[in-house]
């Protein structure tokens, strides 16, 4: 049996097929217990290392290359999810911040080591450990609507000053216990790190933009360009005798304003967050020694705690500081005080680089002991962080100045739109173009369109595109331009029943998505209607699917809908608000349209979370009782206010009461499909009544 487990645990393949299963079994169950997905890889690592079931092997070449790619790779997302914009705003402040958010800490961990009877050098690193911070809390601040206060911004823009000084103090540090350090290698270790980063900052940055523009859509080169440049700054810091982390961090600086937020940054991330990097989480939880671990809770308890309790204490007081400095309200201090806990990231990572160093004796940077105190710290604070950021970020006021139309407060939206919105007129030339593509969607879509040209006095235009490579004389090119000319004739026959003229056109393209968005535009469309696709395959989820590059490339809006029942049944309609905003308004345009269309009725609800200020919720009442008032929709439209801390389920409880269900979705293109909300992923999992995904271009 055992020479049977040797040679299991031996074989890369059977490690590699283990490492998929856990990765897609055990993070969705501890999020249900309402732990992070991170914790389940990290128990993974244990119960089949050498401790458990010993099925993977720590020292294994593939395991070790694995757990390396993911390292790598965890410090490259953590560079690239950096909003440089956001910095350059703030940056003065980043500084300030960041400073206080390293120093203490650092101040605190190396107290902390000295004073349970560590060296300098191993005291000053676990310093550093603390003194970087790993952005978990940011997707709730996101959801709240407060990225853009101030105080949320300076945070964000510390991360990269605590993240690259630390990652400089672990440089030193390792130099120094390799015995490799003195005075000019000191100099020489940081002028050679100076025009390194500046090599892959500036370089890595300008070879990007180059190669992006000469490349244009080649999604696929552009991802393998990224992957080259991650990697090539890996070799490159070691070289120079940086860990490859401190390169993997820079490269993601580098390749950030190149990437942006387009389809490629999201394969990347796809790429990342669904292989290597669990990869990475799981190879720490290989390395954890059960019996070391447990002795040290038992026996170094206080030390634990001294790194905890220091951390917690030492973020406290940065952002105390700064409140200070500043003026910032409690809540913003306390809001950044839980947003710099989370130790996660850079943290890992350099844990485990200083825990597998050695020197020429064989002593360890860092030993067991505190490695195994840091998978303590990353536990607690990981949970905290985001809990205390719920807690504190609701309280945070509303921020007075946005520059993002998305989060300008309500009023500034009002007063810069509904003058827009009240002298618009109808279009005489309203044209919606319609795909053509599936025989059994075919007449709901042809129906919905031809009820909204029809309110609009305008035209239908069903597209057909006849697929084709190369070759013309193909007999596939053909069969696709006979089956698309019958489709266009029934097309035509179903406008004639709503007496809508309707302009059908064919077109051949090797791009079905491309060829959809290109007919719009030379048409000036001014809405695509497509049918929804529940394509959540492989390739869906590695290169997008038709529905999502249209998104994408569009010019106008684009209608995703999913019928149920025949357009003209769809009378009561519900629209989900979050805020107010260009694109909110424009939904509720379409909303109404659809609703003139049919003689339908509209609620528009707004859910709120239980934390939420009362005169928050005021106002936005307030200001979306102004926005019905003044461009006349009263008689159509009904508001509803919830305070829940569910929104989905509100969704979904009152969809029950509706017929139709519009929801926003965003301009943003992901590698699994159109870029929706995690509420609206749950509200499409669930929803009995028919649905529109509806989004504007530049959204």
């Amino acid at each position: 049996m055992e020479n049977l487990l040797s040679l299991l645990r031996n074989n890369p393949l059977v490690s590699f097929t283990i490492l998929l299963l856990v990765i897609l079994t055990l993070p969705p169950i501890f999020e249900r217990l309402r732990l992070p997905g991170l914790v389940g890889l990290l128990f993974a690592g244990v119960v089949l290392g050498k401790d458990g079931l010993y099925l993977l092997d720590a020292d294994s070449e593939s395991i070790a290359l694995f757990s390396d790619i993911g390292k790598i790779y965890l410090m490259f997302v953590a560079g690239l999810e950096i909003d440089l914009d956001e910095f350059r705003k703030t940056k003065e402040r980043s500084l300030v911040f960041g400073s206080l958010t390293f120093f203490l800490p650092l101040l605190m961990g190396t107290y902390v080591g000295i004073r349970f009877g560590y060296g300098w050098n191993s005291s000053i690193l676990i310093g550093s450990l603390l003194a970087s911070h790993t952005l978990l809390g940011f997707p709730i601040v996101q959801r709240l609507g407060m990225v853009k206060n101030q105080a949320v911004m300076v945070t964000i823009g510390a991360t990269i000053f605590t993240d690259i000084a630390a990652l400089l103090v672990l440089a030193i540090c390792v130099s120094i216990h390799s015995g490799d350090f003195s005075a000019v290698s000191l100099v020489i270790q940081l002028v050679s790190l100076g025009l390194y980063s500046v090599i892959i900052l500036f370089g890595f940055r300008w070879l990007g933009k180059e190669y992006f523009r000469r490349s244009g859509d080649e999604e696929s080169n552009q991802f393998l360009f990224v992957l080259l440049a991650v990697f090539l700054a890996a070799i490159g810091a070691q070289l120079i005798n940086v860990d490859k982390i401190v390169g993997a961090f820079l490269a993601g600086l580098a390749v950030n304003d190149v990437v942006g937020n387009g389809p490629v940054k999201e394969k990347v991330e796809f790429v990342g967050g669904t292989l290597f990097i669990p990869f990475f989480f799981i190879g720490m939880g290989l390395l954890l020694d059960i019996p070391a671990f447990i002795k040290t809770i038992e026996f170094q308890l206080p030390l634990v705690i001294g790194i905890v309790g220091g951390l917690i204490v030492a973020k406290l007081l940065a952002a105390t500081a700064a409140k200070f400095i500043y003026r910032y309200t409690w809540a913003e201090s306390l809001t950044m005080w839980s947003l710099s806990l989370p130790q996660v990231a850079a943290t890992l990572a350099a844990a485990l680089a200083a825990y597998q160093v050695q020197n020429s004796a064989g002593e360890r940077l860092l030993n067991e002991t505190i490695f195994n105190s840091i998978i303590v710290l990353m536990l607690i604070t990981s949970i905290l962080g985001p809990v205390l950021t719920a807690q504190f970020a609701t309280k945070l006021p509303l921020p007075k100045t946005r520059e993002n139309e998305e989060d300008r407060s309500i009023e500034n939206t009002l007063e810069e739109w509904l003058p827009q919105l009240q002298t618009e007129t109808k279009n005489d030339h309203f044209t919606v173009v319609i795909p053509i593509y599936n025989p059994y969607t075919q007449r709901d879509l042809l129906e919905m369109g031809s009820l909204l040209a029809k309110q609009e006095s305008g035209i239908i235009v069903p597209v057909c595109i006849a697929n084709a490579g190369v070759h013309m004389d193909d007999p596939q090119v053909d069969g696709n331009l006979k089956q698309g000319q019958i489709l266009l004739e029934r097309a035509i026959e179903i406008s004639q029943e709503f007496e809508v003229d309707a302009q059908p056109i064919i077109r051949i393209d090797d791009d079905v998505a491309q060829g959809i968005s290109r007919s719009a535009k030379e048409k000036n469309a001014n809405l695509i209607i497509m049918g929804w696709s529940e394509n959540i395959g492989l390739k869906a989820r590695l290169f997008g699917t038709i529905l999502d590059t249209v998104f994408w490339s569009s010019h106008c809006p684009v209608a995703v809908m999913r019928l149920l029942d025949n357009p003209v049944n769809l009378n009561r309609i519900l629209v989900p608000i979050k805020n107010l905003s260009k694109v909110t308004l424009e939904t509720i345009k379409f909303a109404q349209l659809l609703a003139d269309s049919n003689q339908g009725k509209i609620t528009l609800l707004h859910i709120c979370d239980r934390q939420t200020p009362q005169d928050q919720i005021a106002e936005f009442k307030t200001s979306l009782l102004r926005l019905i008032t003044e461009y006349k929709l009263s008689e159509k439209y009904q508001i509803k206010m919830i305070i829940h801390d569910d929104p989905a389920q509100v969704i979904i409880r009152a969809s029950h009461q509706f017929d139709l269900l519009i929801l926003r979705s965003f301009r943003r293109r992901t590698v699994g499909g159109l870029a929706v909300s995690d509420i609206t992923t749950e509200v499409l999992k669930k929803l009995s009544c028919s649905l529109v995904l509806f989004g504007q271009p530049h959204s």
